[in-house]
Protein backbone atom coordinates (compact mmCIF):
# COMPACT_ATOMS: atom_id res chain seq x y z
CA UNK A 1 0.00 0.00 0.00
CA UNK A 2 2.69 2.28 0.56
CA UNK A 3 4.42 1.29 -2.37
CA UNK A 4 1.59 2.33 -4.07
CA UNK A 5 1.26 5.61 -2.83
CA UNK A 6 4.80 6.77 -3.24
CA UNK A 7 4.80 5.48 -7.05
CA UNK A 8 0.73 7.41 -7.56
CA UNK A 9 2.26 10.07 -6.12
CA UNK A 10 5.71 10.21 -8.28
CA UNK A 11 3.64 9.81 -11.35
CA UNK A 12 1.24 12.57 -10.92
CA UNK A 13 4.28 15.02 -9.84
CA UNK A 14 6.02 13.48 -13.08
CA UNK A 15 3.52 14.76 -15.45
CA UNK A 16 2.69 17.81 -13.62
CA UNK A 17 6.13 18.91 -14.77
CA UNK A 18 6.01 21.53 -17.40
CA UNK A 19 9.26 19.65 -18.96
CA UNK A 20 6.99 16.35 -19.69
CA UNK A 21 4.99 18.36 -21.72
CA UNK A 22 7.55 20.04 -23.46
CA UNK A 23 9.09 17.06 -24.56
CA UNK A 24 6.29 15.09 -25.72
CA UNK A 25 5.40 18.43 -28.03
CA UNK A 26 8.98 18.09 -29.05
CA UNK A 27 9.04 14.68 -29.95
CA UNK A 28 5.51 14.98 -32.10
CA UNK A 29 7.33 18.15 -34.32
CA UNK A 30 10.12 16.05 -34.59
CA UNK A 31 8.15 13.35 -35.81
CA UNK A 32 6.46 15.18 -37.78
CA UNK A 33 9.53 16.61 -39.38
CA UNK A 34 10.75 13.42 -40.31
CA UNK A 35 8.39 12.55 -42.49
CA UNK A 36 9.97 15.32 -44.81
CA UNK A 37 13.49 14.99 -43.59
CA UNK A 38 13.59 10.93 -44.65
CA UNK A 39 12.30 12.24 -48.31
CA UNK A 40 15.92 13.30 -48.81
CA UNK A 41 17.82 10.00 -49.61
CA UNK A 42 18.43 8.10 -52.28
CA UNK A 43 17.22 4.67 -51.50
CA UNK A 44 14.16 3.35 -49.27
CA UNK A 45 12.62 6.58 -47.11
CA UNK A 46 10.55 5.02 -45.47
CA UNK A 47 13.54 3.06 -44.28
CA UNK A 48 15.26 5.85 -43.07
CA UNK A 49 11.49 7.31 -41.80
CA UNK A 50 11.76 4.54 -39.00
CA UNK A 51 15.26 4.84 -38.26
CA UNK A 52 14.49 8.42 -37.54
CA UNK A 53 11.36 7.67 -35.63
CA UNK A 54 12.81 5.32 -33.34
CA UNK A 55 15.82 7.52 -32.61
CA UNK A 56 13.03 10.48 -31.62
CA UNK A 57 11.44 8.03 -29.51
CA UNK A 58 14.56 6.98 -27.74
CA UNK A 59 15.93 10.34 -27.45
CA UNK A 60 13.06 11.53 -26.14
CA UNK A 61 12.69 8.80 -23.14
CA UNK A 62 16.08 9.34 -22.18
CA UNK A 63 15.68 13.30 -21.75
CA UNK A 64 12.13 12.06 -19.55
CA UNK A 65 14.27 9.77 -18.06
CA UNK A 66 16.87 12.02 -16.87
CA UNK A 67 14.36 15.36 -16.04
CA UNK A 68 11.34 12.87 -14.47
CA UNK A 69 14.21 11.70 -11.90
CA UNK A 70 15.75 14.45 -10.45
CA UNK A 71 12.75 16.28 -10.21
CA UNK A 72 10.79 13.41 -7.89
CA UNK A 73 14.03 12.10 -5.93
CA UNK A 74 16.87 14.51 -6.10
CA UNK A 75 15.09 17.93 -5.68
CA UNK A 76 12.82 16.45 -3.16
CA UNK A 77 16.15 15.46 -1.20
CA UNK A 78 17.58 19.31 -1.89
CA UNK A 79 14.31 20.32 -0.55
CA UNK A 80 14.15 18.18 1.97
CA UNK A 81 10.83 17.06 1.43
CA UNK A 82 11.72 13.59 1.29
CA UNK A 83 12.25 13.68 4.92
CA UNK A 84 8.46 13.63 5.33
CA UNK A 85 8.51 9.95 4.34
CA UNK A 86 11.69 8.21 5.40
CA UNK A 87 11.03 9.87 8.72
CA UNK A 88 8.28 7.77 9.14
CA UNK A 89 8.23 3.49 9.17
CA UNK A 90 8.74 2.98 5.43
CA UNK A 91 12.21 1.34 4.21
CA UNK A 92 14.14 3.85 2.21
CA UNK A 93 13.93 0.63 -0.36
CA UNK A 94 10.78 1.04 -0.67
CA UNK A 95 10.81 5.00 -1.56
CA UNK A 96 13.58 4.03 -4.45
CA UNK A 97 11.54 1.49 -5.98
CA UNK A 98 8.34 3.52 -5.74
CA UNK A 99 9.83 6.49 -7.41
CA UNK A 100 10.72 4.05 -9.98
CA UNK A 101 7.90 3.08 -10.34
CA UNK A 102 6.23 6.35 -10.84
CA UNK A 103 8.53 7.73 -13.33
CA UNK A 104 8.22 4.27 -14.94
CA UNK A 105 4.48 5.08 -15.69
CA UNK A 106 4.97 8.68 -16.43
CA UNK A 107 7.67 8.18 -19.22
CA UNK A 108 4.95 5.13 -20.34
CA UNK A 109 2.22 7.47 -20.69
CA UNK A 110 4.53 9.86 -23.09
CA UNK A 111 5.99 7.00 -24.80
CA UNK A 112 3.22 5.61 -25.47
CA UNK A 113 1.68 8.88 -26.92
CA UNK A 114 4.78 9.05 -29.32
CA UNK A 115 4.43 5.68 -30.19
CA UNK A 116 1.49 6.32 -31.89
CA UNK A 117 2.16 9.24 -33.32
CA UNK A 118 5.34 7.28 -34.73
CA UNK A 119 2.79 4.81 -36.09
CA UNK A 120 0.70 7.58 -37.99
CA UNK A 121 3.79 9.02 -39.76
CA UNK A 122 4.79 5.29 -40.55
CA UNK A 123 1.26 4.73 -42.07
CA UNK A 124 1.29 8.33 -43.52
CA UNK A 125 4.39 7.31 -45.53
CA UNK A 126 7.26 9.36 -47.37
CA UNK A 127 6.44 11.56 -50.74
CA UNK A 128 7.24 8.86 -53.78
CA UNK A 129 5.65 10.69 -56.51
CA UNK A 130 4.09 14.41 -57.23
CA UNK A 131 0.98 12.99 -57.28
CA UNK A 132 -1.76 13.95 -54.78
CA UNK A 133 -2.51 10.13 -53.78
CA UNK A 134 0.91 9.49 -52.85
CA UNK A 135 1.77 12.80 -51.48
CA UNK A 136 -0.53 13.21 -48.42
CA UNK A 137 -2.58 10.64 -46.42
CA UNK A 138 -5.44 12.71 -45.90
CA UNK A 139 -7.16 10.36 -43.24
CA UNK A 140 -4.01 10.16 -40.83
CA UNK A 141 -3.75 14.00 -41.26
CA UNK A 142 -7.47 14.96 -40.42
CA UNK A 143 -7.91 12.38 -37.32
CA UNK A 144 -4.33 13.61 -36.40
CA UNK A 145 -5.26 16.99 -36.18
CA UNK A 146 -8.63 16.09 -34.47
CA UNK A 147 -7.05 14.09 -31.82
CA UNK A 148 -4.25 17.25 -31.30
CA UNK A 149 -7.25 19.83 -31.08
CA UNK A 150 -9.33 17.83 -28.66
CA UNK A 151 -6.39 17.41 -26.34
CA UNK A 152 -5.42 20.97 -26.17
CA UNK A 153 -9.15 22.30 -25.87
CA UNK A 154 -9.78 19.33 -22.77
CA UNK A 155 -6.83 20.30 -21.23
CA UNK A 156 -7.18 24.13 -21.74
CA UNK A 157 -10.71 23.70 -20.08
CA UNK A 158 -9.97 21.46 -17.13
CA UNK A 159 -7.64 23.69 -16.17
CA UNK A 160 -9.48 26.93 -16.81
CA UNK A 161 -12.87 25.66 -15.45
CA UNK A 162 -11.37 23.07 -12.69
CA UNK A 163 -7.93 24.19 -12.15
CA UNK A 164 -6.22 20.95 -13.16
CA UNK A 165 -2.53 21.04 -14.48
CA UNK A 166 -2.53 20.93 -17.86
CA UNK A 167 0.94 18.75 -18.74
CA UNK A 168 -0.68 15.92 -16.87
CA UNK A 169 -4.02 16.64 -18.59
CA UNK A 170 -2.72 17.40 -21.72
CA UNK A 171 -0.07 13.61 -21.34
CA UNK A 172 -3.19 11.43 -20.60
CA UNK A 173 -6.27 12.91 -22.91
CA UNK A 174 -3.40 13.10 -25.69
CA UNK A 175 -2.71 9.09 -25.26
CA UNK A 176 -6.50 8.36 -25.36
CA UNK A 177 -7.20 10.65 -28.09
CA UNK A 178 -4.38 9.54 -30.20
CA UNK A 179 -5.00 5.62 -29.45
CA UNK A 180 -8.72 6.65 -30.51
CA UNK A 181 -7.43 8.25 -33.23
CA UNK A 182 -5.06 5.18 -34.52
CA UNK A 183 -7.76 2.84 -34.00
CA UNK A 184 -9.67 4.58 -36.73
CA UNK A 185 -7.13 5.21 -39.14
CA UNK A 186 -5.88 1.80 -39.03
CA UNK A 187 -9.93 0.77 -40.02
CA UNK A 188 -9.76 3.76 -43.01
CA UNK A 189 -7.36 3.39 -46.18
CA UNK A 190 -5.76 6.57 -48.07
CA UNK A 191 -9.30 6.46 -50.38
CA UNK A 192 -11.80 6.54 -47.12
CA UNK A 193 -12.74 3.09 -47.84
CA UNK A 194 -12.92 0.54 -45.45
CA UNK A 195 -9.95 -1.95 -44.59
CA UNK A 196 -8.91 -4.86 -42.10
CA UNK A 197 -7.67 -3.19 -39.52
CA UNK A 198 -4.30 -5.91 -39.74
CA UNK A 199 -3.55 -4.04 -42.88
CA UNK A 200 -1.19 -1.58 -41.62
CA UNK A 201 -0.11 -3.90 -38.23
CA UNK A 202 3.37 -4.45 -38.38
CA UNK A 203 4.22 -7.07 -35.42
CA UNK A 204 8.38 -6.19 -36.19
CA UNK A 205 7.61 -3.08 -35.94
CA UNK A 206 5.64 -3.47 -32.58
CA UNK A 207 8.49 -5.46 -31.02
CA UNK A 208 10.87 -2.96 -32.15
CA UNK A 209 8.85 -0.01 -29.87
CA UNK A 210 8.95 -2.54 -27.02
CA UNK A 211 12.36 -3.13 -27.36
CA UNK A 212 13.18 0.86 -27.22
CA UNK A 213 11.11 1.13 -24.46
CA UNK A 214 12.97 -1.25 -22.49
CA UNK A 215 15.73 0.31 -23.02
CA UNK A 216 14.24 3.59 -21.78
CA UNK A 217 13.50 1.71 -18.61
CA UNK A 218 16.88 0.49 -18.58
CA UNK A 219 17.87 4.56 -18.58
CA UNK A 220 15.28 5.31 -16.15
CA UNK A 221 16.46 2.62 -13.62
CA UNK A 222 20.17 5.12 -14.01
CA UNK A 223 18.53 8.24 -13.93
CA UNK A 224 17.15 7.15 -10.73
CA UNK A 225 20.22 5.85 -9.39
CA UNK A 226 22.47 9.05 -10.26
CA UNK A 227 19.79 11.01 -8.88
CA UNK A 228 20.01 9.62 -5.16
CA UNK A 229 23.32 11.49 -5.10
CA UNK A 230 23.49 13.50 -7.75
CA UNK A 231 21.54 16.64 -9.20
CA UNK A 232 19.95 17.08 -12.67
CA UNK A 233 22.74 18.13 -15.13
CA UNK A 234 24.72 15.56 -13.86
CA UNK A 235 21.97 12.74 -13.92
CA UNK A 236 21.99 13.61 -16.83
CA UNK A 237 25.26 13.26 -18.04
CA UNK A 238 25.19 9.86 -16.25
CA UNK A 239 22.43 8.77 -18.27
CA UNK A 240 24.14 10.18 -21.36
CA UNK A 241 27.58 8.37 -20.69
CA UNK A 242 25.69 5.11 -19.92
CA UNK A 243 23.97 5.11 -23.55
CA UNK A 244 26.89 6.08 -25.31
CA UNK A 245 29.33 3.27 -23.38
CA UNK A 246 26.63 1.01 -23.81
CA UNK A 247 26.71 1.71 -27.18
CA UNK A 248 30.33 0.28 -27.69
CA UNK A 249 29.23 -2.81 -25.41
CA UNK A 250 30.77 -4.90 -28.34
CA UNK A 251 33.80 -3.59 -28.00
CA UNK A 252 34.30 -4.55 -24.66
CA UNK A 253 32.79 -8.05 -24.91
CA UNK A 254 35.32 -8.28 -27.69
CA UNK A 255 38.47 -7.69 -25.42
CA UNK A 256 36.78 -9.48 -22.87
CA UNK A 257 36.98 -12.42 -25.43
CA UNK A 258 40.51 -11.93 -25.38
CA UNK A 259 40.98 -12.34 -21.78
CA UNK A 260 41.00 -8.66 -20.28
CA UNK A 261 39.53 -9.38 -17.14
CA UNK A 262 38.45 -5.39 -16.57
CA UNK A 263 36.58 -5.50 -19.59
CA UNK A 264 34.60 -8.78 -18.67
CA UNK A 265 33.55 -6.73 -15.70
CA UNK A 266 32.90 -3.98 -17.25
CA UNK A 267 30.62 -5.36 -20.26
CA UNK A 268 29.10 -6.80 -17.45
CA UNK A 269 28.23 -3.90 -15.33
CA UNK A 270 27.21 -1.75 -18.06
CA UNK A 271 23.57 -2.00 -19.93
CA UNK A 272 24.50 -2.98 -23.87
CA UNK A 273 22.17 -0.77 -25.81
CA UNK A 274 23.07 -2.53 -29.01
CA UNK A 275 20.93 -5.20 -27.91
CA UNK A 276 17.88 -3.01 -27.81
CA UNK A 277 18.30 -1.11 -30.94
CA UNK A 278 15.89 -2.68 -33.81
CA UNK A 279 16.20 -0.34 -36.46
CA UNK A 280 18.94 -2.19 -38.01
CA UNK A 281 16.87 -5.63 -37.96
CA UNK A 282 13.35 -3.45 -38.83
CA UNK A 283 14.85 -1.93 -42.31
CA UNK A 284 17.43 -4.48 -43.61
CA UNK A 285 14.47 -7.22 -43.73
CA UNK A 286 15.58 -9.60 -40.62
CA UNK A 287 12.87 -10.91 -38.33
CA UNK A 288 12.67 -10.24 -34.42
CA UNK A 289 12.19 -13.79 -33.04
CA UNK A 290 9.66 -13.35 -29.69
CA UNK A 291 12.28 -15.76 -28.23
CA UNK A 292 14.48 -12.89 -28.57
CA UNK A 293 12.04 -10.59 -27.28
CA UNK A 294 11.55 -12.74 -24.54
CA UNK A 295 15.17 -12.93 -23.63
CA UNK A 296 15.88 -9.39 -24.16
CA UNK A 297 13.20 -8.59 -21.60
CA UNK A 298 14.98 -11.08 -19.29
CA UNK A 299 18.17 -9.05 -19.55
CA UNK A 300 16.42 -5.38 -19.01
CA UNK A 301 14.49 -7.05 -15.80
CA UNK A 302 18.01 -8.10 -14.31
CA UNK A 303 19.84 -4.77 -15.66
CA UNK A 304 16.82 -2.47 -13.90
CA UNK A 305 16.65 -5.26 -10.89
CA UNK A 306 20.19 -4.12 -10.42
CA UNK A 307 20.61 -0.67 -10.89
CA UNK A 308 18.01 -0.55 -8.49
CA UNK A 309 19.72 -2.47 -5.72
CA UNK A 310 22.36 -0.38 -6.39
CA UNK A 311 20.41 3.21 -6.19
CA UNK A 312 19.10 1.57 -2.60
CA UNK A 313 22.76 1.80 -1.22
CA UNK A 314 23.22 4.44 -2.73
CA UNK A 315 20.48 6.19 -0.89
CA UNK A 316 20.41 4.05 2.24
CA UNK A 317 23.22 6.23 4.34
CA UNK A 318 22.19 9.99 2.13
CA UNK A 319 21.37 12.45 4.96
CA UNK A 320 18.32 13.59 4.20
CA UNK A 321 17.93 15.83 7.10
Amino acid sequence: MVLFTIARNAFLESIRQPIHAVLVCVGLLALLLNVNIAAYTLEDDNKLLIDLGLSTLFLAGLLLAAFTATSVLSREIENKTVLTVVSKPVPRAVVVVGKFLGVTAAIATAYWLLAVAFLLTVRHRVQTTVRVEDTYDSVVITFSLLALMASLVVSGLANYLYRRPFPSTFAIVGAVAATVAWSIVSCVDRSWSLQSPAKDFDPQLAIGLVMVLEAILVLTAVAIAASTRLGQISTLLVCITTFVVGLIGEYFLSLAADGGSWAAYLAAVVPNMQFFWPADALTQGHPISMAYLGALSLYAACMIGGILALAVVLFQNRDVG
